[in-house]
Formats: structure tokens, C-alpha cells, sequence
């Protein structure tokens, strides 16, 4: 693969380019669920030549999407520059032109909100089936209605980072007929005394199974080797319900990367190869 890594590109050039983009980002802010209780900004990416073009394209939805394309809104200033990447990738010819749609947490209710089960200790999480019910069957249709998707699981993806992969995970669990690829950046396995392998174990895939990119970096935390060992435990538990690695499944641990926004940026590009490779 490309690797292609974080864009050199100075604030000022930035935006300098979002300037020329012809509307290619767009926000659509506050919206409704009735499945949980906040509304909820999306931000939408659309690839170069969207607006003459008249295809269809795939979508990849990403959770924490204050955090994607606008150091203003990321988390600690530092956004991942997807737009930038996706677009160098496309115009490389690298991966197929595609929408990226990514929707906001809300703060104080993302812990519940990315989560699969209730940690009793902590007396909080266990919403991610709720969060779930949101992207496929509100947020995913508003997209579709709203711009020119490809419907199908194959275009379909879903992905995120530390807690955000764990509400990923549950969605492609949830509704594998919605969500046909995964990608799950240094997913927090350890939550809840690692519920998620539990969930994974008693889960029976349909085929296809869904396409699924898992990493995790071997610089991350406190526990830097805890945390490879409890990625190693989550890709385990998918190899043995039948993912297999170069085939519809990649494992990776990246080299000396640490647990934030400016990791999983450099990463990206790499996950756009995999998951929407140029056809």
C-alpha cells in the first residue's frame, strides 16, 4: 500500500484550499434522532468533481467527525486533514473517489453514546446499540436522500477511533446488511473488562463478511503493550469467526504512533487504500 501519511501543508494554505473547494465540505447541523436524546452536527466531505460528475459513490461514516477536517473544532487543535488526504489519494488514482460523512459527538454523552455495554463501576456507557440504530437507520438514509450515494453494503462503510471504533464495531455487528466495511483505529478494547470480545464471541456473521481494517499503535497509553495485546485479543476474536488476514481482513501495528488525533491522521490514507482501493 501507499501509506501516503500526513499532507505538509501550512494553516494558511489550508485555508487557501478550502477556499477553492466549491462547497466539496458541508455541515449539516442539529440533527434530530429519535433514538437518542442530542442532536448532532455531520459534516460531509464530497470528492473532487462531485458537482459535474453525476456518479454515485460509496460512503465511509466516521464518528468524532469535529475531529476530521478542521483544526478550529478538533481535539486539541489537531484534525486528521482527511479532506486533503482523500483528495490527494484520488487525484493519485490511489483509491475511488468517495463521500465522507463524519458525525460529532456530544461531549459529556459520547462515553455512553460509543460503548456496547454499562461498566458498573463507572455507572455509565452501554448505548452503542442506540447510537447504531442512528446511523443506520436515520443518519445513512438522510445521506442517501441528500447526495448521490451508492446504496448498497459493498459502498458502505463505517469506522472510527479508540471509543469511536467500539460504536463502529457494534454498528457493523448490528446491521451487516448496511455496513460492508470497517474501520477501526485503536479500538478501545478494554472497556467494560472487554466486553466487546464477548460480543464479538457471541456473534454469528453473515457472508460476505464485512471488509474490516483493525490497528492499533505500539506507542499508545500508560500500557503501550497492553494495548497491542488487547488489539491482538479483538483480532483474534474475528479470525476466529472467520476473517482472514490478506483476504477480507488487515491487522496492523504501527510503529511508535500514540493514542490521538494526529496517529490516526497519518494512518488514514492507508485505511482509504484498503477499504475503497481504485477500482
Amino acid at each position: 500500500m501507499l501509506g501516503l501519511g500526513r499532507l505538509s501543508i501550512s494553516y494558511t494554505e489550508r485555508l487557501a484550499l478550502r477556499a477553492k473547494d466549491d462547497g466539496r465540505l458541508r455541515l449539516h447541523p442539529r440533527f434530530p434522532s429519535r433514538y437518542l436524546s442530542t442532536a448532532r452536527h455531520i459534516a460531509v466531505y464530497l470528492p473532487p468533481g462531485y458537482e459535474t460528475s453525476g456518479a454515485r459513490y460509496p460512503v465511509l461514516y466516521l464518528q468524532d467527525g469535529q475531529n476530521l477536517f478542521d483544526p478550529a473544532t478538533a481535539f486539541g487543535g489537531n484534525d486528521w486533514h482527511a479532506d486533503l488526504t482523500a483528495d490527494e489519494l484520488i487525484r493519485r488514482g490511489s483509491i475511488e473517489p468517495l463521500i465522507l460523512a463524519g458525525i460529532y459527538n456530544v461531549g459529556v454523552r459520547r462515553l455512553s453514546e460509543y460503548t456496547p455495554t454499562r461498566d458498573q463501576n463507572l455507572r455509565k456507557g452501554g448505548k452503542a446499540a442506540r447510537y447504531a440504530q442512528m446511523l443506520a437507520r436515520e443518519i445513512k438514509p438522510f445521506i442517501d436522500q441528500t447526495y448521490r450515494t451508492r446504496r448498497a453494503a459493498a459502498d458502505t462503510a463505517a469506522g472510527g477511533s479508540s471509543l469511536g471504533a467500539l460504536t463502529a464495531l457494534v454498528a457493523g455487528i448490528d446491521y451487516p446488511r448496511v455496513f460492508g466495511k470497517l474501520a477501526l483505529l485503536s479500538p478501545s478494547v478494554w472497556w467494560d473488562d472487554h466486553s466487546i470480545l464477548r460480543l464479538i464471541e457471541a456473534w454469528t456473521p453473515r457472508l460476505p463478511r464485512p471488509r474490516i481494517w483493525l490497528d492499533a499503535g505500539t506507542a499508545e497509553g500508560r500500557s503501550p503493550a497492553k494495548v497491542v495485546e488487547d488489539t491482538r485479543l479483538l483480532r483474534n476474536a474475528l479470525a476466529g469467526k472467520g476473517w482472514r488476514e490478506g483476504s477480507d481482513f488487515h491487522y496492523e501495528e504501527a510503529q511508535d504512533h500514540a493514542h490521538n488525533e494526529q496517529a490516526w491522521g497519518e494512518r488514514f490514507g492507508q485505511v482509504l487504500e484498503y477499504l475503497f482501493p481504485a477500482r
